[in-house]
């Protein structure tokens, strides 16, 4: 059993024996080949306040980096207080929902984009957050979704007034 397990290819692990891909990754998050140029890999486990959680991942999603942003969302919810674990997964969720549609994958990008509109509306804003106009942002996009999106373009505004769509179907 160890031999088959030596024998086959070798699993990139991090000190405690955890699977961690070392590849590469492009700026959507796919992993490109050993050796390639990459996008810098957002840090995981960094506990951030509300606002910085919100602001490091808009400073993201307008650099068209939905991927990373959602790894930011992520950090949020799994060590932020109980009460806002569910806003912070349906962010992730609107955030990797829009790396699949910027990807190609329509079907699952407004499937996630619906489930994460769903997730954060029972929320009323904190932090600023325009639950209604992301919801809604969310919805409208996986409505018209039928071809892959410009990330930066469709990145919506977390804050401050309604989300944005900057091009639609037929745009």
């Amino acid at each position: 059993m160890d031999e088959q397990r030596s024998a086959g290819p070798r699993r990139d692990r991090d000190a405690e024996g955890r699977a961690r891909s070392a590849r590469p990754r492009d700026g959507l998050g796919r992993p490109l080949p050993y050796g390639a140029p990459g996008v810098e890999r957002q840090p995981e486990g960094v506990r951030r306040t509300g606002p910085e959680t919100v602001a490091e991942a808009q400073r993201l999603l307008d650099a068209g980096m939905p991927f990373h942003a959602h790894e930011v969302f992520e950090d949020a919810w799994k060590s932020g207080p109980s009460a806002e674990r569910e806003l912070w997964r349906g962010l992730a969720q609107l955030a990797v929902g829009l790396t699949h549609a910027a990807r190609g994958n329509t079907t699952g990008g407004a499937r996630l984009l619906l489930r994460g509109a769903e997730r954060i509306t029972p929320y009323r804003g904190p932090y600023g957050i325009d639950v209604p106009g992301l919801a809604r942002w969310a919805r409208e996009l996986a409505d018209g979704l039928t071809a892959p999106v410009d990330p930066a373009a469709e990145a919506p505004k977390l804050t401050g007034g309604p989300a944005r769509r900057v091009s639609g179907p037929g745009t």
